[in-house]
């Protein structure tokens, strides 16, 4: 993929969510981009995110699966939704110090639903863990633990996604 289809995804400033946030000081701070009908995040792991002995921790990979669907939801169905459920097959052993890109796709839709879909690669392209993933949407009433500055700082970012 060239650098010319990957499309920058904005996201908000100041949150402390550890995979996106921008003020988590522990966190991931990762960056999106669109590549056609997927979103995609770039990362290498270290030293902080290792599980046992060299290899990256279960639960951090889950996050990477987790967050790369979300970002992709958010960006194609331009909602807010929450993860109801996910399975994750771990495939091979994910090394720090690996260059790693996660791709995330949205899979489907129903009434009370969006699957989506998420895949972690190493540079010469194996496939490392995959994941399936059901969300639900959540309209404003529901959102009531939210403050409103939240609020109006999601319907921001929405606002401010590059076209479909």
């Amino acid at each position: 993929m060239s650098d010319a289809e990957k499309i920058p995804i904005p996201k908000p400033e100041g949150y402390f969510c550890f995979a996106c946030g921008t003020a988590n000081p522990i966190g991931l701070n990762l960056e999106f981009y669109r590549s056609g009908d997927k979103v995609c995040t770039d990362i290498t792991l270290g030293e902080y995110h290792v599980g046992w002995s060299n290899i990256s921790h279960g639960g951090v990979l889950s996050t990477l699966l987790d967050e790369v669907m979300s970002w992709a939801i958010l960006y194609f169905k331009r909602i807010f939704f929450v993860t109801r459920k996910m399975q994750i097959k771990y495939i091979r052993p994910v090394l720090v110090g690996t260059p790693l890109k996660v791709v995330g796709q949205v899979i489907g839709q129903n009434e009370s639903s969006i699957k989506a879909k998420a895949e972690i690669f190493d540079a010469s392209g194996n496939l490392l863990a995959r994941s399936t993933g059901e969300f639900v949407t959540i309209g404003d009433r529901k959102l009531s633990f939210i403050d409103d500055e939240s609020k109006r700082e999601i319907y921001s970012l929405i606002e401010k996604l590059p076209p479909l």
